[in-house]
C-alpha cells in the first residue's frame, strides 16, 4: 500500500500579492509529493472561483486547482458589502474571529494536515498550530529586509527611532547594520498609513506578529541569498527559498482576483525583440485623474509599443474628470495594448518586452529580476519605497521618478526615463542580465542556495512523519 503523502495547510494573508506567492510556493510543495489545501477567507475565495470559472470552469466547479490541491475557506469576520480595503478593520476583525475558525478547521475538518505554512503577515496562525499539535512554518512573501525589519521593533525602540507605539521619534535616515539599505522610518511598515488609529493597529500586529514567530518551526522568505546577502548576515534565522517558481502546469492558476486577459500574449508575438515597455501596478495602485493622463501621454510621446495593465479601479472615483481613453487609444493604435489583468509572468518572460515600469512591489520585483528586466520605478505603498532602494540604489538595475512641485510624474520625464532605458543606459542592462543569471542558478538543484534551503525545510517539515 503507498503511504499517505503528507499534507501542507497553506495560509496567506488576504491580499492579491500574498495569494499569488503562498500559491506558487504552495505548487512547489504539491511537486515534492505534498497534498494542498490553500486556504483563503470566504471573501477571496470566491474571488477566486470568479476567476477560475472564466479561466477553467472545471476547477472552478470542484474549487480542485490539481490532483492533490484543494482551495478552502473560512470567515473573515466582516460583512460582505464592508470594506476590506480598510485594513485596520479587517486586521480587527481577522484577530477576533479568525482563529477559532481555524482551530476548528484544523482539529474538526475531513482532512489530518502534517504541517501548516502561514503567512507571516498571519503568524498568529502559528500558535494555532502549537495548540493543535501541527508542525509550523512561516513565510513571508516580501523582502528579507523588510522582515528583518519587522522582526526589530525592539531594537527600533532602544535606538530610538521609534517609541513604544511605534510613532516616529528621529525623522532621520537609519540602517539596522552599516551593510544592510538606509531607510527612513516613514518607510516603516506600519507608518504608511495616514490614519493614526490603523499605524497603532498595525504595529501592534506586527510586534504581536514577532511574539508568534517563536512557534515557527522555519522563517522562510520569498528571496535568494545574492540578492541580499547583508540581511542574512544580520538575521541569520530568515532562510531564502525564491525566487518561488512553480514552473508550468495545464490548470495552474496564479491567484489573480481578476480574469487574465491572455490575448495580450499574441499581441506581444507581432512585436520587435526588446521593444515593448510594460507597465503594471499591482493590485492596489490609484492615479488621480491627472497623473493617469500624464502617465498616458508620457507612453504616447516614446513611439515604442507598450502594454498597460488598467485595473477597473486604476484612478481615483473621488476625483471629479472621469478619463476618456477612446481619443488615446485612437491616436496609439495597435502600437498600445490596454487590458484589465494579465498573465504577467509570461509577460515578462516575453523576448518583445524592453522593460518593466512598476510600483516596485516585491512578486513583481521578483519578477522582473529573474527576466533581466530594467526597471521604471513608481512606488505607491508600503515596502514598494525600500524596493526602489534596492532597485536604483543598491542593485541599480532601474530608475526612479522625481515629482514635480505639485507632486505630480510629467509626461516629459516619463519619456526620457523610458528612452534612457530602452536605448541608454547600458550598464543598467548588463546588471539586469547579471542578476537574471543569479535568480537562475539559485533555484538549480545541486548548485541553488535557494534550491538547497528548500529541501532542508521540506527535511525539516518530515521529521517524525
Amino acid at each position: 500500500m503507498a503511504a499517505t503523502p503528507p499534507h501542507a495547510l497553506v495560509f496567506p494573508f488576504p491580499a492579491q500579492s500574498h495569494v499569488i506567492s503562498l500559491l506558487e510556493l504552495s505548487y512547489c510543495l504539491l511537486d515534492r509529493g505534498f497534498k494542498i489545501t490553500f486556504l483563503n477567507t470566504e471573501f477571496n475565495h470566491r474571488r477566486l472561483l470568479d476567476t477560475l470559472s472564466k479561466e477553467h470552469p472545471a476547477s472552478a466547479a470542484t474549487a480542485e486547482l490539481a490532483d492533490g490541491f484543494r482551495l478552502a475557506s473560512i470567515p473573515d469576520g466582516l460583512g460582505p458589502a464592508e470594506d476590506r480595503n480598510d485594513i485596520g478593520k479587517v486586521i480587527e476583525s481577522m484577530l477576533a474571529v479568525m482563529p477559532g475558525w481555524l482551530e476548528d478547521f484544523m482539529v474538526n475538518g475531513e482532512e489530518k494536515f502534517t504541517c501548516l505554512v502561514a503567512d507571516q503577515c498571519m503568524a498568529w496562525a502559528l500558535d494555532v498550530a502549537k495548540k493543535v499539535g501541527v508542525r509550523a512554518a512561516s513565510i513571508f512573501p516580501a523582502s528579507a529586509a523588510v522582515l528583518a525589519l519587522n522582526l526589530s521593533i525592539p531594537k527600533l525602540i532602544a535606538d530610538g527611532v521609534v517609541d513604544e507605539e511605534g510613532e516616529i521619534k528621529k525623522h532621520e535616515i537609519f540602517q539596522l547594520s552599516p551593510q544592510m539599505p538606509p531607510m527612513h522610518p516613514t518607510q516603516l511598515s506600519w507608518n504608511c498609513f495616514q490614519d493614526s488609529k490603523t499605524r497603532k493597529i498595525m504595529f501592534n500586529y506586527f510586534a504581536d506578529s514577532n511574539k508568534s514567530i517563536v512557534n515557527a518551526d522555519i522563517i522562510l522568505c520569498n528571496t535568494f541569498h545574492e540578492l541580499e546577502k547583508p540581511i542574512f548576515a544580520y538575521a541569520p534565522a530568515i532562510v531564502p527559498i525564491g525566487p518561488l517558481i512553480a514552473g508550468s502546469r495545464p490548470n495552474k492558476t496564479a491567484g489573480n482576483f481578476w480574469a487574465q486577459d491572455t490575448k495580450c500574449i499574441e499581441w506581444l508575438d507581432r512585436q520587435q525583440q526588446a521593444t515593448v515597455i510594460y507597465v503594471a501596478f499591482g493590485s492596489f495602485t490609484v492615479f488621480n485623474q491627472h497623473q493617469f493622463q500624464e502617465l498616458a501621454l508620457g507612453l504616447e510621446l516614446t513611439g515604442h509599443p507598450f502594454l498597460w495593465v488598467v485595473r477597473p479601479d486604476l484612478t481615483d472615483a473621488a476625483d471629479d474628470n472621469p478619463i476618456n481613453l477612446s481619443n488615446f487609444i485612437e491616436r496609439v493604435g495597435d502600437r498600445g495594448r490596454l487590458v484589465g489583468w494579465c498573465p504577467q509572468a509570461r509577460v515578462l518572460a516575453h523576448p518583445s518586452v524592453a522593460c518593466f515600469v512598476t510600483h516596485c512591489g516585491w512578486n513583481s520585483t521578483l519578477e522582473g529580476l529573474r527576466n533581466g528586466l530594467p526597471f521604471l520605478c513608481w512606488p505607491y505603498f508600503g515596502d514598494q519605497f525600500l524596493n526602489q532602494t534596492y532597485i536604483c540604489d543598491i542593485w541599480r538595475v532601474g530608475l526612479r521618478m522625481i515629482a514635480d512641485t505639485n507632486g505630480i510624474y510629467s509626461k516629459e520625464q516619463i519619456r526620457s526615463k523610458l528612452e534612457e532605458l530602452i536605448s541608454g543606459d547600458v550598464e543598467i542592462k548588463e546588471r539586469s542580465l547579471a542578476f537574471k543569471e543569479m535568480a537562475y542558478k539559485s533555484t538549480l538543484e545541486k548548485v541553488g542556495s535557494s534550491h538547497d534551503n528548500f529541501n532542508s525545510f521540506i527535511n525539516l517539515i518530515m521529521k517524525g512523519v
